[in-house]
């Protein structure tokens, strides 16, 4: 039992007060020397809903350090902790949701995002934010979707990363997270994810990986999920041997919030806290597994170690907490105005301009003269955010329909058009009726309108996942109405995960994807509409056609407790370009007000630091239109021929870059081997295969300006021959090669034979007695093969 738990209210407040007054003086071998057994293993649980568990008595003082959910604002309970933790919380900055900064393809920015966020961490004494999420875009019905950067790792790694190094910039700590194979929210707290390991490593684990070779998370959060049969929270290969061993990992492992099914396990495993408080119970099972010899009592050490050093880190930001950080603007020590004007700044950068046609000339962004008129309940009824542990309970909120007011100093005409959310469907069926015919009379004499649809809270939320891709059919009923008597429409879509445009789309010669913007999502879509911003948002998931177009479509949710990841590596833009596939908007795309060019596309192979193969891309970019803009260089590379399937093309580098008209730039990708490399499911490892590889240069996986092919030197690849390998493997053999050739083609075996023994094991061969060939001349073929 925790002993924290076994004692009266006055003792434990008593308890409380010694352990957590911040202290500079906190020497981590000092204290973890002083503990017995049952003080460290309470340390591996938490105290509370959000509190990691104090150690207060004579001599020993460990604070209880308070962790809270995130990723793109802070929500810090303001009362009590309930049991779900979904309570009230503290105003903090609602940035925009990780749908959204994914799209902004830009690390700076994420940077800066991730520096306020740790502001407003650091402000309310909380030691460690619970986010990024950077799990792959599987599946487009993943209900957590609106949580996570993109479908790609390399844009989940590069982005996650810039999040957790401005958020630790400001002396707190982050919780890379839900690791890992967190796809999907149906079943997740026990489904298997049975996924083979050259798909984890290319596709599941990289971005983990990059972010934790490149900004060291205080934490790391474990999912809910197996792993091929294993629970996350006690995979030893997982969680020690890849991402420690391997990765270098030099933080804390925590669960996800009752992630834990076997304490002891997990603790062996390489798991260091569990939260939330288990009111003592697994604490006991820890003590009682090492007084019984079934845990050494040196793995508790290491891990009330990896605890103890966490809070040692958040002390100077503890210690530093109670000064009086305000002034003027300033809300509980940090900058409200500014960083609301930075999740602005964000929303903008993340919009994406899918489509903008328009006779004469393209419908945005808005004139002054053009009349426009709003449709949509979404204008002034905003959905900024996802739903369940993310929310955050913002410092003001901006829609749409007020900051279009307010910047264009008129009084827009408004119809709602449909209502959202609505309990009692059959008041609400006469009711959008009455909507669709008040918003039909607003368009029909107006210059332009801007009709904004979008996915209620109720169809996506952390907890369940989305049914379909479809918009609520109130809302198509609506379009289809108002583009009736006014083809002047631009679309904005408000919705945190992939939806279907194809139904409805050429109703509107405009598209505008504003994902879920934050608190201040509202200005910054109106900024792009009207020009102010300049859209460079790039799509960092695909759009496809239809739901059953998507790679993992009969392979999701799964059933009978297990998903089966059938489309191996083929994820994404990865499937649908191998495929030809037709797609609504590849990944990559976004359109601008203004146009570039590219040219002075080159690759040159050179050796990286280590002697490895590498390779440096460069091009040039010029902005050929009359407007300033930001394009995203994409850079793709392709392998045509491998041991392998690998994909068409697969993103391994991007710059987001400013340019003014007339301006050019060159721009410079170094590519590492690894850029060039797969994971080879025989030798378990990284390897460059030789040969050509074509490097490609573009704006969207479709979009592609210039390429270069090189030649690679790679390693030997080619597997020891055995029994059991094939006539054809021994014929690609460099020394026993030409033999085996000659045995198959020199007359030794029949012609009408020479199209199926390709594929059969020498071994076979040998018990056949083909071309000469028995046991003893095979066992004289390997050893000389492999000598």
């Amino acid at each position: 039992m925790n002993i924290y738990h076994s004692v009266g209210l006055e003792a434990r407040e008593r308890i409380m007060s010694i352990a957590t007054t911040p202290s500079r003086a906190f020497d981590v071998e000092h204290v973890l020397a002083g503990l017995t057994l049952e003080e460290k293993a309470s340390l591996l649980s938490g105290l509370d809903f959000w509190t990691t568990q104090p150690v207060g008595r004579d001599g020993v003082a460990v604070p209880g350090v308070m962790v809270t959910d995130g990723p793109h604002g802070l929500r810090k309970q303001a009362e009590s902790p309930d049991h779900l933790g979904l309570g009230n919380s503290v105003p903090a900055t609602c940035f925009p949701t990780a749908a959204t900064l994914g799209s902004t393809w830009d690390p700076a920015l994420l940077r800066r995002v991730g520096e306020a966020l740790g502001r407003e961490t650091r402000a309310n004494d909380v030691a460690v934010l619970l986010g990024p999420g950077i799990n792959i875009k599987r599946s487009p019905l993943n209900g957590r979707n609106f949580e996570y950067l993109s479908e790609d790792p390399v844009i989940a790694g590069k982005l996650g990363a810039a999040l957790v190094a401005g958020i630790q910039s400001q002396g707190v700590g982050t919780s890379l997270k839900h690791f890992a194979a967190n796809n999907q929210e149906a079943d997740r707290m026990r489904v298997s994810a049975d996924v083979d390991e050259r798909t984890l490593r290319e596709i599941y684990l990289a971005g983990f990986e990059h972010v934790v070779k490149q900004a060291q998370p205080w934490t790391v959060m474990c999912s809910y999920n197996k792993i091929n049969d294993v629970y996350a929270s006690q995979n030893h290969w997982l969680l020690t041997e890849v991402l420690r061993d391997e990765w270098g990992f030099e933080g804390l492992v925590m669960s996800d919030w009752g992630a834990v099914r076997d304490r002891v396990a997990a603790v062996a495993a390489g798991l260091d806290l569990e939260m939330p408080a288990s009111g003592g119970r697994t604490d006991a099972d820890v003590v009682t597994a090492v007084r019984e010899g079934r845990l050494d009592e040196a793995v508790v050490d290491v891990a009330a170690r990896r605890v103890l050093h966490l809070v040692a880190r958040a002390l100077p930001a503890l210690d530093s907490a109670a000064l009086d950080l305000t002034g003027p603007g300033t809300s509980a020590g940090y900058d409200a105005d500014a960083h609301h004007a930075l999740a602005r700044e964000a929303a903008a950068a993340g919009t994406v301009l899918l489509k903008n046609d328009g006779i004469p000339a393209p419908l945005l962004p808005l004139a002054s003269g053009d009349g426009v008129a709003v449709v949509g309940e979404l204008a002034r009824t905003p959905r900024y955010q996802g739903a369940g542990s993310s929310q955050v309970n913002p410092t003001r909120l901006d829609d749409a329909l007020s900051a279009l007011r307010a910047a264009t100093g008129a009084e827009v005409p408004f119809a709602a058009g449909y209502t959202v959310d609505a309990p009692d469907l059959a008041a609400a069926a006469a009711q959008e009726e009455a909507l669709r015919a008040e918003a039909v009379e607003v368009a029909r004499t107006a210059g332009t309108v801007l009709v904004f649809l979008g996915l209620p809270a109720s169809y996506e939320s952390e907890g369940f996942d989305r049914e379909h891709m479809d918009l609520p059919g109130g809302q198509i009923a609506l379009l289809e109405a108002v583009a009736a008597v006014n083809p002047r429409i631009v679309v904005v879509l408000a919705n945190g995960s992939a939806v279907s445009v194809a139904p409805w789309q050429h109703l509107a010669p405009a598209v505008v994807e504003g994902w879920l913007g934050g608190q201040a999502g509202g200005s910054g879509v109106v900024d792009v509409l009207l020009g102010a911003v300049n859209p460079a948002g790039r799509l960092a998931e695909t759009l496809p056609l239809r739901l059953v177009d998507n790679p993992s479509h009969g392979n999701f949710p799964g059933e009978l407790g297990h998903v089966r990841y059938g489309e191996g590596v083929l994820v994404g833009y990865r499937w649908y370009d191998a495929r030809q596939a037709e797609v609504a908007y590849p990944f990559g795309h976004g359109l601008s007000y203004t146009t570039f060019a590219y040219d002075g596309v080159t690759a040159e192979v050179g050796d990286g630091p280590d002697g490895d193969p590498a390779v440096r891309v460069r091009a040039t970019v010029t902005n050929t239109g009359e407007r300033a803009g930001a394009e995203v260089v994409q850079v793709y590379v392709g392998d045509p021929v491998a041991q392998v399937l690998r994909p068409e093309r697969e993103l391994k580098a991007f710059a987001k870059v400013e340019l003014a008209p007339g301006e050019s730039r060159e721009l410079t990708f170094d590519l590492t081997a690894r850029d060039l490399s797969y994971w080879h499911p025989v030798l378990r490892r990284w390897v460059v295969e030789g040969g050509e590889f074509v490097v490609s240069v573009g704006a969207s996986s479709r979009d592609l300006r210039g390429s270069a092919t090189v030649v690679v030197d790679g390693e030997d690849v080619r597997l020891p021959l055995e029994g059991l390998s094939t006539v054809a493997e021994a014929m690609d053999h460099p020394v026993v090669g030409p033999r085996v050739h000659a045995m198959v083609h020199g007359g030794a075996v029949a012609d009408d034979m020479l199209g199926m023994i390709g594929d059969m094991p020498l071994a076979v061969v040998a018990d056949f007695g083909m071309g000469g060939l028995d046991r003893d001349r095979l066992a004289a073929l390997l050893a000389e093969a492999n000598a």
